[in-house]
């Protein structure tokens, strides 16, 4: 079973908003998006521990925190979400509830004109669709919300009042036996394990007990018969003897107690399994110490890395391919060896993974196809799977982590080499010390991405963009046409600029003053990495030869191993911002004031009170 689709109404910061999820799914979109949102409108629908909360929903899940319409009358939240590749298992469950579903169109075929004709047609599948409803109740003055098995519903006529007025408008509930079999397992950003790791009810813990098999019941009647076998020696205690028989004078002048020193006494518990639940701990040792310590006591990774494997130990229990996998943020306090090895994991074991992450080690192990941007316009949301036809799956591979990095950004701009990438950065530090109103790529959100050559940079154009994302772009001088698609992909940038010269080198030295030209020579001929077979002498070299040297020594120590010790130090030169590149300045300029002028989207604060109010109910 998988979430194909996610519609959601009224909640949080998103008053109308449809998600299309593949196999895996990355969620992508920008700082406050509305990504939290979604992870928690899938809880809401596919959750089965969701319903212990009291209430299920608050005045903050309202859209705008509205619960009431501008009449008076409740307004609901609604969360529909279509779920496919039900197992045999689930079908036979579920026979009653599944609909047929165009997969391609997105819809049910019974809501298609003509479509019953096409049941039986390719990409026809069948499907269960669920929706949860939450609204507030006059009558109680509580907020109410409950989950359903969606279908064409009857005519009104065909309902007696009260199933018209119920939640559901005489639908049949989704409960939580039927959330279970979905397997929806949800890894919150904010972790603390103080429910994860106890044995609370709905619990990680306390639900590998339930799907542990028979024998939780006598687990609870065993515990609590092995506690009362110690209550005896508790009560034999020397000190505690004294105060027993100090109180049981004191109280028996106030109080007619009942006879013998029994009727005071100090116990190992209250004997009760929900006093166990609160108490019970999980202890654990880890390296270079062997005590075992209660895990709050843990560091920040290792906490995650326990809820973590209590997940997995779920999903054991679950068999794999029936789980539905949400994870936010797995990155959280781990190191990028780790960070990988639990993405992989879950990719790789889990029936669909749902996933958002603000780590390049995580995303970049999730396939281009598997990316679906989010974006909003107004109250609208939208996630849809980016349009990856225009780079191949090899260019992918081999740039995986150059395109984890661009998914992170707010804006790409796309250079043709290393030297570029460095130039680039440097004048755009520069630019930052010289000028107030200029902000630094990395502060506005802009990566550079290494294209590999001048004839490959238009190629990544059309994905970035269907990312969501601005894209700029910037190459040396061509000797010849672009061949293919070129001219068309470089329509998908927001700005291009094509180099007046053949290579970044002349731009560089022959768009900078002279005294900077002396200025970087100086201080590279000192270097040990300096090319001995272009020696530079102050005092014998004329200033109209300074430019040819420069640039000689510039292409000699070029690449990943010297462009920063060389072309960064050429910049490091300039003195002033009229001493910069006029070619990558300018453009730089241009990209800054675009994206100054266009801030970020940010959800409404009611959204962000919403979300900060559910994190505290629901620690993990």
């Amino acid at each position: 079973m998988r979430v194909r689709l996610l519609e959601i109404e009224n909640f949080r910061g998103i008053g109308k908003g449809r998600v299309v999820f593949q196999q895996h799914t990355l969620l992508v979109g920008g700082n406050n998006i509305g990504k939290s949102t979604v992870c928690e409108a899938l809880e809401l629908v596919l959750g089965p521990e969701r319903l212990y909360q009291r209430p299920v929903i608050d005045e903050h899940d309202f859209s705008n925190g509205a619960y009431l319409g501008a009449e008076g009358d409740p307004r609901e939240i609604r969360v529909r979400a279509v779920l496919t590749d039900l197992s045999d298992e689930q079908l036979r469950r579920f026979f009653q509830h599944v609909r047929r579903w165009d997969d391609e169109e997105r819809s049910f075929i019974d809501e298609e004109q003509d479509g019953l004709q096409s049941a039986d047609g390719d990409g026809i599948v069948w499907a269960l669709p669920i929706i949860f409803i939450g609204r507030y109740d006059r009558e109680e003055d509580d907020f109410i919300g409950d989950t359903f098995f969606d279908h064409p519903l009857p005519e009104c006529d065909e309902l007696d009042e009260d199933e018209r007025a119920s939640l559901g408008s005489g639908r049949a509930q989704f409960n939580r036996a039927h959330k279970r079999l979905c397997g929806f397992i949800f890894l919150r950003a904010l972790r603390t394990g103080s429910r994860a790791l106890s044995l609370q009810r709905g619990s990680l813990l306390d639900t590998i007990l339930r799907l542990g098999g028979e024998g939780a019941a006598e687990m609870w009647r065993d515990a609590l018969g092995a506690l009362q076998g110690l209550d005896p020696a508790i009560g034999e205690i020397e000190q505690l003897k004294v105060i027993r028989k100090s109180i049981r004078t004191r109280l028996g002048k106030f109080v007619n107690l009942a006879p013998g020193a029994n009727s005071v006494g100090f116990f190992a518990s209250d004997l009760t399994r929900e006093h166990l639940r609160e108490v019970v701990r999980l202890f654990v040792a880890t390296q270079p110490s062997n005590h075992s310590v209660p895990f709050a006591n843990q560091g920040t990774g290792s906490i995650n890395l326990l809820v973590f494997a209590l997940l997995t130990i779920i999903a054991d229990l679950k068999e794999h391919r029936s789980v539905i996998f949400v994870m936010e943020e797995p990155e959280i306090a781990l190191p990028p060896h780790t960070q990988r090895r639990v993405t992989k994991y879950v990719v790789q074991q889990m029936g669909q993974s749902i996933v958002t992450s603000h780590s390049p080690y995580v995303i970049e192990q999730f396939d281009p196809n598997d990316v679906v941007i989010l974006s909003r316009e107004g109250s609208t949301f939208t996630g849809t799977p980016i349009d990856t036809t225009s780079v191949k799956p090899k260019t992918y591979r081999t740039q995986r982590r150059q395109f984890a990095e661009a998914i992170l950004s707010r804006a790409v701009f796309v250079v043709e080499g290393q030297t570029e990438m460095v130039a680039v950065h440097a004048v755009s530090s520069a630019l930052e010390r010289f000028r107030d109103d200029y902000m630094h790529v990395d502060l506005t959100g802009v990566t550079l991405f290494n294209a590999g050559n001048d004839r490959e940079v238009p190629r990544y154009a059309p994905m970035f963009k269907a990312l969501g994302k601005r894209v700029y772009g910037m190459r040396d001088k061509l000797n010849a046409p672009d061949a293919g698609d070129a001219a068309e992909n470089i329509k998908s940038f927001d700005k291009f600029w094509e180099s007046p010269e053949a290579g970044i080198e002349q731009i560089l030295v022959r768009q900078v003053p002279t005294r900077v030209l002396r200025s970087f020579l100086d201080a590279v001929v000192q270097r040990d990495d300096y090319p001995k077979n272009h020696p530079y002498v102050p005092e014998r070299i004329a200033d109209d030869d300074l430019a040819t040297l420069a640039e000689n020594v510039l292409m000699v120590r070029k690449g990943d191993g010297y462009g920063f010790g060389y072309a960064g130090m050429l910049i490091e030169q300039c003195q002033t911002e009229a001493d910069l590149p006029a070619f990558i300045r300018d453009a730089l300029l241009t990209i800054n004031k675009q994206l100054q002028d266009e801030p970020e989207v940010a959800l409404d604060g009611a959204a962000t009170q919403a979300g900060t109010a559910e994190y505290e109910k629901h620690l993990l």
